[in-house]
This record gives C-alpha cells, sequence and structure tokens, in this order.
C-alpha cells in the first residue's frame, strides 16, 4: 500500500488525498500538477523513508500540523507543536476584523497567544503588540515564531483568570529588542486600543462530538471550559479590558458559536457598546466585538 492509499484508508478518498498534496507541498516542494505528472513517484530513496515515516504517524490520527511542524496563517508559516493549538481558518477572519477596525500603530493585548498567529500578524502589519498566555510552551513557540518572522511582539506570562496576579508579574521576553532593555512589566503602566482573544471556549461536554486526532493531541488547557461556566474567559477578559482598554477601546473575540448572543449580551451588561456578532465564511455566529464606553 503506497502513501496515498494509506491516507485515503485512515480519512476516505478526499481528505486522504488533500492530506497527501498538503505533506507533498510542505515537505517535498512538489504542487498538485507535480503529483499529477508523477513527480511525487520519483522521490529519492531518502524522501520516500521520511515520506512513509509522515504517512504512518497521520495515519495513526496524529494532526499532520504536528508531524510537520508547522501551519499556514494568513500567508506566512508558523511553526506549532503538542501543547500549542493549531492555528485555524476561521481566526484569519479574526485578525482581518481588527485590521478593519483598528488603526495601524494601535497598542493591541492578545490574551492566549497560543502559538502567536494572531499577535505575530498584527505586529508586522504595523500594530504595537503585546502577547499574553499561561503556557510556557506556547510562550516558547510564540517567541520562536516572532524571531523567525521578524515581528517585535512583547511576550509575557500570566493567566487572565488570576488579573491580581497580572498586576505584580514580570514580563518574561520580548522580540522587541529596542524596548526591551528598559520597558517595565506593561499592565502596570499601559493602556490598549484593541484587545483581541480567541480563548477557550469549547464545553466539556462537545468534546464527545470532536474528532481524536484533536482530542488526543491539542491542548486541552487551549481548548475546553466547564460546562457551567461556558463565558469564563470572556468576563474575565471584559472585566480586564475596563480597567486596561483606553477609552473607546475595541475588544474583539472568537466564540463558540453557541454563545455568541450571549457574549455580545455580557459586554454590554460589563459596559461596552456596539456590540456586534459577526459570522465566519461557514455561517456561524463565530465573532463578537464591541467598543468600551468612553469615561
Amino acid at each position: 500500500m503506497n502513501a496515498l492509499q494509506k491516507l485515503q484508508q485512515r480519512y476516505g478518498s478526499g481528505e486522504g488525498r488533500a492530506l497527501y498534496e498538503l505533506i507533498m507541498e510542505r515537505r517535498f516542494g512538489l504542487s498538485r500538477t507535480d503529483i499529477l505528472l508523477g513527480k511525487d513517484t520519483t522521490l529519492s530513496a531518502k524522501d520516500n523513508e521520511e515520506l512513509q515515516i509522515i504517512v504512518d504517524r497521520v495515519a495513526k490520527g496524529e494532526p499532520v500540523q504536528y508531524v510537520l511542524g508547522s501551519e499556514e496563517f494568513c500567508g506566512r508559516t508558523f511553526l506549532v507543536r503538542p501543547g500549542v493549538l493549531i492555528p485555524r481558518p476561521e481566526t484569519q477572519q479574526l485578525v482581518r476584523l481588527v485590521r478593519q477596525n483598528v488603526p495601524i500603530g494601535s497598542t493591541v493585548l492578545d490574551i492566549g497567544t497560543g502559538s502567536g498567529c494572531i499577535a505575530i500578524t498584527l505586529a508586522l502589519a504595523g500594530y504595537k503588540v503585546t502577547a499574553l498566555d499561561v503556557s510556557d510552551e506556547a510562550l516558547a513557540v510564540a517567541k520562536q515564531n516572532a524571531e523567525r518572522l521578524g515581528a517585535e511582539v512583547e511576550l509575557v506570562k500570566g493567566d487572565i483568570l488570576r488579573n491580581e496576579e497580572l498586576r505584580i508579574k514580570n514580563k518574561v521576553a520580548s522580540c522587541d529588542m529596542m524596548a526591551a532593555a528598559n520597558s517595565s512589566f506593561f499592565i502596570l503602566h499601559s493602556s490598549f486600543d484593541c484587545i483581541v482573544s480567541n480563548p477557550p471556549y469549547i464545553c466539556e461536554s462537545e468534546a464527545a462530538m470532536m474528532d481524536a486526532n484533536v482530542l488526543d493531541h491539542e491542548p486541552h488547557l487551549a481548548l475546553f471550559v466547564p460546562d457551567d461556566d461556558p463565558l469564563l474567559f470572556y468576563k474575565a477578559i471584559s472585566e480586564f479590558g475596563q480597567e486596561y482598554l483606553a477609552d473607546s477601546g475595541l475588544l474583539f473575540f472568537e466564540v463558540n458559536r453557541a454563545y455568541a448572543e450571549q457574549v455580545a449580551e455580557l459586554l454590554l451588561q460589563k459596559g461596552y457598546e456596539d456590540a456586534k456578532v459577526v459570522k465566519d465564511n461557514y455561517e456561524n455566529n463565530r465573532f463578537v466585538w464591541a467598543r468600551k464606553i468612553q469615561d
């Protein structure tokens, strides 16, 4: 059984072929046209051996992004590894919402940065970005991505669910070499024009409906919230924003489609205005954004 057949046996004809084409393109530089011309059958012995290792891992259910060590996001390649959430296509729309509504040069805080895909993309577009995460693993990957892509992003370790601790924590890393030497911890001295977050929002009861390759490999810390408190992170971040967003600052969320309207209502209750629900490309209520009421 060849590599393509193994993937199709595990994932079906269409998805299996898509995975095969992705592997051939990203790891071996072969396009779909190259495959149609049969160039995938002329790999060297060494490349064939590597291909079989990759396909065996993917066929056992390991996410192809972890196997290849990267994922594409907004036209750039971001490194990913187990312990860090794989960037999703819909999150690119969250970045576009920020860019459409927040002036270039504004200060932005990305809460729950993971691989750094949101923060780095915005920094490379001209925003002044700070990125927060509770995970050392995520911060290490975000730092690596920022350095690879030439982005100036301040990286901070902190738990948004424990706001008091954020007031006394020290900055742990910075890819802004110009400011690193003399900048103090951002929360003590800064307000932000924009806060953006794609926090954990999948209810624990929804796990039964998810693919095994997600459940078995991606970090549950970045995926799940308790069934009895599905708005946990939105409450914490909206309260944080009341203190650290500038007047008329904007707050952007990616959300569980089942709770989009509740998140919008929550923001109105927490002192925001003009709360909007935005659909993703599949017509799901996927994003909510609002403006802090000016004092």
